[in-house]
């Protein structure tokens, strides 16, 4: 079988029977054309050729390019090329998998960065004023959306890309919000009185008029012109109000996900909660931002303790 061809046909199947992203599934599509590339330079263009030694001797060879590449980079590139080999063993292409010894290089353990509450309200007043400040009747339309926008990424610790794929029924829960997370699997998450005024606010004075200028469509956010508000124009967003605000440090969709983390972990909910609302498959996944709580439970001990230094 044609090493191009099974690429394809691995790639349908976790677009549509993984339920995968099209991020995830661009993602894939880039890393096996590195390894289809590497693999044509060598005269491999049938999967039945591809042995064992020649998986390794890719892997190798990335990890040791120049620059040196990023662990986490390293460990997507190879998932990608072992999940195309277990797929052709399991779909009876090939007999046996040649990636089966390859082992992932072992990502550093980094902690999340969060702002703090102070910083995510001047971020928040940097993007648009509050629903019912003095400013508020005066607002720009983007500003009353991007208000709404980042208001509604802290209340739920969702992902950007779970945002903006809202529909504006999903929103007609009162306090809760229902959101579609990764393999098109549903939660529901609360949200607060700050986000639910900030999204009326956009539904009633914003989103009709830009609504009218685009074609129809049931999401929730849109752009100046109409259309589905994408994930890039949602980080731009949150990019501009980070330096109105003076936010010197990288600001990205996520870090507002770390911060709604970090700040319930603070506050004393349980990890398994927290695990619930980020939609995360494993709790193993949510415990890394216990180390952040941990870091500032240590902070406030070497400050308080009289024996702590």
């Amino acid at each position: 079988m044609k090493l191009e061809r099974a690429v394809e046909t691995y790639l349908r199947h976790v677009a549509l029977e993984r339920g995968l992203s099209d991020h995830t599934v661009a993602a894939y599509r880039r890393d096996l054309a590195v390894y289809g590339e590497w693999l044509g330079a060598r005269g491999v263009t049938e999967v039945e050729a591809v042995t064992p030694e020649l998986v390794a001797d890719f892997a190798a060879e990335r990890a040791s390019a120049v620059p040196a590449p990023a662990s986490s980079s390293l460990a997507r590139l190879q998932s990608s090329v072992r999940g195309l080999h277990r797929f052709l063993v399991r779909e009876g292409r090939v007999e046996a998998d040649p990636s089966g010894r390859l082992r992932p290089p072992k990502a550093p353990r980094r902690l999340p960065k969060a702002l703090t509450i102070a910083q995510v309200d001047d971020l928040l007043d940097a993007a648009g004023p509050a629903p019912g400040s003095a400013d508020a009747s005066a607002a720009e339309p983007s500003a009353v959306r991007d208000r709404a926008l980042l208001e509604l990424l802290y209340a739920t610790g969702a992902r950007v890309s779970e945002i903006v794929q809202l529909d504006v029924d999903d929103t007609a829960h009162g306090d809760l919000l229902r959101v579609r997370g990764k393999g098109d699997k549903e939660r529901i998450v609360p949200v607060g009185s700050y986000a639910r005024a900030a999204v009326e606010a956009y539904l009633a004075r914003v989103r009709p008029a830009l609504a009218a200028k685009g074609r129809a469509t049931p999401r929730l956010f849109l752009g100046v012109r109409g259309a589905p508000l994408s994930r890039q124009s949602a980080w731009l967003v949150i990019q501009a109000a980070a330096e109105r605000a003076g936010l010197t440090s990288h600001v990205s969709p996520h870090t507002l996900r770390h911060s709604f983390a970090t700040h319930l972990l603070q506050g004393g909910a349980d990890v398994r909660v927290v695990q619930e609302l980020l939609g995360h498959a494993s709790v193993a996944t949510t415990q890394i931002y216990t180390h952040v709580t941990v870091d500032a439970l240590r902070d406030v001990y070497a400050t308080a303790h009289p024996r702590a230094r």
